[in-house]
């Protein structure tokens, strides 16, 4: 794991960890989690998986995977369907002390998927929300996926943006629990940048949005 600037617990610590396996990761999430205590400083851990679908606690298998690919299918206590991370998609973990910062469920997804929004505009792509489906959307394709889980006012899971990865897993599934729903990523949306360069400002952006400008 990189080495993070010190932080107080009104600061937000931003982690870059690179290619990280799906497994150990989660397994760190949950261990940072139940561990933190009054003055731990929000984290937010920046990374790619390799090729992994997750189940959330509302999944349903006719939702898929449907095909065999080979890739692992973890089911874990996130909200939320089916999705598939991958190389070339910035994840971003957003383990944050949901009540010292005074930020209600609804209120920390909007936020989530505002910082999506803004990183979206700052390269000319508009982005929006969809009533009752969670994440962001350009022209109707989804581009960006979020999953929560709450324990003891805390959050951790987070957001997955595709930047430059390959969609195809994507036909096993209904992603996040829609048929048809279809799904893009920021290369093809013209945004040249690369998973590392968006994947720090959009968790930059968020950082700035927790208050920690």
């Amino acid at each position: 794991m990189a080495a993070a600037f010190a932080a107080a617990p009104s600061q937000v610590r931003i982690r870059n960890l690179g290619r990280a396996e799906y497994l150990p990761t989660l397994e760190a999430m949950r261990v940072f989690s139940a561990r933190r205590g009054v003055d731990t400083a929000d984290e937010l851990w920046l990374l790619e998986h390799d090729p992994v679908y997750t189940l959330g606690l509302g999944a349903d298998p006719a939702h898929g995977p449907r095909v065999e690919r080979g890739i692992p299918v973890v089911a874990i206590e996130r909200g939320g369907e089916v999705t598939y991370h991958g190389p070339g998609q910035a994840v971003l973990y957003t383990l944050v002390d949901l009540a010292r910062r005074g930020l209600r469920v609804r209120e920390f997804v909007a936020l989530l998927e505002q910082s999506v929004i803004d990183l979206l505009a700052e390269h000319g792509v508009r982005g929006e929300r969809k009533a009752g489906a969670p994440g962001v959307y350009v022209a109707g394709a989804k581009v960006a996926a979020l999953g929560l889980r709450v324990a003891r006012g805390c959050a951790y899971h987070g957001l997955a943006l595709n930047v430059d990865m390959d969609l195809a897993p994507y036909d096993a599934i209904d992603p996040c629990g829609y048929p048809g729903l279809a799904v893009t990523c920021t290369r093809d949306l013209g945004i040249a940048q690369p998973y590392a360069a968006l994947g720090e400002r959009l968790a930059r952006i968020l950082a700035a949005g927790l208050g920690d400008a």
